[in-house]
């Protein structure tokens, strides 16, 4: 498994920060030096990627801040859930599907979201298919990143069942597998979300074309474990408020392709949970597309 060296605001491995002790091996606490937090970044897609589009967030993040972050993520969505489910993230990036599940079962606490966004869900095909409508997709196989990938699965999986279409559905790991398994013919048609598809890349995104999309409904969460001490809280909530207004938060904020952040709180996702949506249930049978980059950073 491949490792990327970030920079070195990024590489410790707690938030519980201790110092080595002298020659006598006495251990000691350096209150100087600020809290490290893991920001755990849902994988949808490749762990390069995501590290290239999130590394310069927390860079400008890291100045003069009483905190660090290191950028973590997993090999999939479904490792991604169990990681979360453990607490192993102090900070999470996760969809709405998730946030109200790990709110509930984990105690996550929402700090932030997409501000004037709502994420849809979107059903890609080949540019060439004969597929041309959403009742096509009967009897074809569809390719989607997880089961409880929220837009990107649980969405057009529901919908699938409303109009009562049968398709054969295969699970795929991430968003930029399903791209690939369509580009490269392995499934007829994939999930995922217009974010994910405008930052894949253009040698497979261009083979491919939107056939449907969802309703819109609430985004992902930047979320916080309840041991993340309030006064770290509220100076994460308002850096990330503050991106939006400096030059340099807008740069990284525009390779995101969001705009700006917004305070959050639980009950903005109460449009979700009217869903009735039922508990996170594990993968089924996987689909491994060849990957462009499967490098893997800050797995642990």
């Amino acid at each position: 498994m491949n490792t990327i060296v970030l920079p070195v605001f990024l590489i410790s491995t707690s938030w519980l920060v201790s110092a080595q002790g002298n020659e006598n091996n006495e251990e000691k606490v350096d209150f100087d030096k600020p809290v490290v937090l893991v920001f755990g970044i849902v994988p949808q897609q490749a762990a390069s990627t995501l590290a290239r589009l999130w590394s310069p967030v927390f860079e400008v993040f890291s100045q003069n801040a009483n905190f660090q972050l290191r950028f973590a993520t997993a090999r999939d969505i479904p490792t991604f859930e169990s990681r979360l489910a453990i607490g192993e993230y102090d900070i999470a990036y996760m969809n709405p599907y998730h946030y109200t599940s790990f709110h509930d079962l984990v105690g996550y606490q929402a700090l932030v979201k997409q501000a004037g966004k709502q994420i849809k869900g979107i059903i890609v095909v080949k540019k060439d298919s004969p597929i041309q409508s959403f009742q096509d997709l009967n009897n074809k196989q569809i390719a989607f990143p997880a089961p409880a990938a929220f837009a990107a699965s649980v969405l057009p999986r529901a919908n699938l069942n409303i109009e009562g279409i049968e398709a054969k559905i295969k699970y795929v790991g991430s968003h930029d597998s399903v791209y690939l398994a369509v580009a490269q013919n392995l499934v007829d048609a994939g999930g995922g979300v217009k974010r994910t598809f405008n930052t894949m890349d253009k040698s497979t995104s261009e083979q491919l074309r939107v056939l449907w999309e969802t309703p819109g409904y609430t985004p992902h969460a930047v979320a916080v474990h309840p041991r993340v001490p309030a006064d770290i809280v509220d100076e994460l909530r308002l850096r990330f408020i503050e991106l939006g207004s400096l030059p340099e938060g807008r740069e990284v904020l525009n390779k995101l392709k969001f705009s700006r952040f917004e305070s959050a709180k639980n009950s903005d996702w109460d449009d979700v949970r009217a869903l009735g949506l039922a508990e996170l249930s594990k993968p089924a049978t996987n689909l491994e597309p060849k990957q462009a980059d499967s490098t893997s950073i800050g797995e642990h």
